[in-house]
Formats: C-alpha cells, structure tokens, sequence
C-alpha cells in the first residue's frame, strides 16, 4: 500500500474544518462537521476522522454521553454512541469505515469503557452488514432525530427509522 492509499484516523482539528468542507460537504447540514467538533472541544464527544494522501476521505463521532433517544437510553442507558460515520462514496468498500469503527472502539477501551453502539438506518442494508460482521447486535428500535439550520437560516427537523445496535469491547479485534 503506497502513502496514498494508507488510512490515517485521527481526531479533528479546528484546521481540519475548511478541508473536511470542501472534501466532506454535508448538502442540508452546512454546520455538521462544526457542530461536531464544538462537540469535541466541550468534552462530549471525539470527531474521527480518516485521512488519505492529506485529504480528508471519513468520519464518524463518538458521543461520550450516548444516544439522546429515549428508546435507546431506556435500553442501554448512556453507552457510548458512535454516529455520523461517513466515507466519501468512491472509497466505500475499501476498509475506511472499518478502521473508523476500530478507532472508536479503541478510544472506549482506553477510557475504561466495555460496550460501544451505533444506529443504523433501516433502509441501509450495506452499513447494516458491515456492523453485523463487526460483531454489532441489534437492541432496540428507534426514531433518529436532528435538526439542522440551512444557509438561509430556517431550521429543518429530520427523524429517520432506525435500529441500535451494541458490541461488547472485551479485547481488540486481532
């Protein structure tokens, strides 16, 4: 594998912000990737993100307080969430969401942390079979809910079909 092609999974930075902008846009959700890091900066969460030949190719957050569903909360209280993973669509299938997930569960592990999880649409059938091959189960159904502010300034709320899944994070994978 050649500098190019290796994945690199770091934390963002506030740097990182212009770049992942321009390489990640979030059309309908403009402030995204800011909301995430300002996440970060106030300790509840850590923004991963995947990098290739300096150029920003994933993401995914880890929510240090869990889900905000209440389904999700009622069956496995505040468990560590990791949401928002993302791999810009020409390199999905090439490793950069496993090694996202992988980093995640790694950040738990260092935190003391046993169990992470993770929401996944139910109309996602792809993302659904990478968290089952990952070690993910299915705990409990629920509605994702987020709102956002679009450029002209109106507020949009969204709610997506969902279904929470959990992995025990006994040891890291081999």
């Amino acid at each position: 594998m050649d500098q190019l092609d290796r994945t690199e999974i770091r934390p963002c930075r506030a740097a990182d912000l212009p770049l992942l902008d321009r390489h990640l846009p979030a059309p309908g959700a403009p402030t995204r990737h800011a909301d995430r890091f300002a996440r970060q900066e106030a300790g509840t969460g850590t923004y991963l993100l995947a990098w290739r030949g300096g150029v920003p190719v994933g993401h995914g957050q880890v929510r240090w307080d869990g889900c905000a569903a209440p389904e999700v909360r009622a069956a496995v209280g505040g468990c560590p969430e990791f949401n928002g993973l993302d791999v810009r669509a020409g390199l999905r299938g090439q490793g950069i969401g496993t090694a996202l997930i992988h980093a995640a569960e790694e950040l738990v592990r260092e935190r003391g942390g046993t169990v992470l999880g993770l929401g996944v649409g139910r109309d996602n059938p792809r993302a659904a079979a990478l968290y089952a091959r990952l070690g993910y189960a299915p705990v409990v159904a629920y509605t994702d809910r987020w709102s956002w502010t679009d450029a002209d300034g109106r507020p949009h709320d969204e709610a997506d079909p969902c279904t929470f899944l959990v992995r025990e994070l006994t040891a890291p994978d081999a």
